[in-house]
């Protein structure tokens, strides 16, 4: 059983930053890679970031390649995104989960297992 927490979302203006964390309990957390996934009202959920279980390799969706950084810190057990000159269209749930598999980083939905309840961003413009 794993659980995770985000938290760190709110409403901001659009040209702002705005960093989301999510911590992990339950799992060994340094053998599973963790991935950010969004979904805006209306909208099905998508791929944002992956970040490898040792942090040495991460995976952007075109979206938000320049303007988001996925890191973790496995001491804390905690992975985060951090989002700069967020847009109106960057609106929506944001998600971490973690895959089915250790030591694999996916980017399918469907690889993942466990998922956090969300926290909302609202990019105001």
């Amino acid at each position: 059983q794993v659980q995770l927490v985000e938290s760190g979302g709110g409403l901001v203006q659009a040209g702002v930053s705005l960093r989301l964390s999510c911590t992990a309990s339950g799992r060994t957390f340094s053998t599973y890679a963790v991935g950010w996934f969004r979904q805006a009202p209306g909208k099905e959920r998508e791929f944002v970031a992956v970040i490898s279980s040792t942090g040495g390799r991460t995976s952007y969706a075109d979206s938000v390649k320049g303007r988001f950084t996925i890191s973790r810190d496995n001491a804390k057990n905690t992975v985060y995104l951090e989002m700069n000159s967020l847009k109106p269209e960057d609106t929506a749930v944001y998600y971490c989960a973690t895959p089915k598999r250790s030591y694999y980083y996916p980017r399918a939905l469907y690889e993942y297992d466990y998922w956090g309840q969300g926290t909302q961003v609202t990019v105001s413009s």
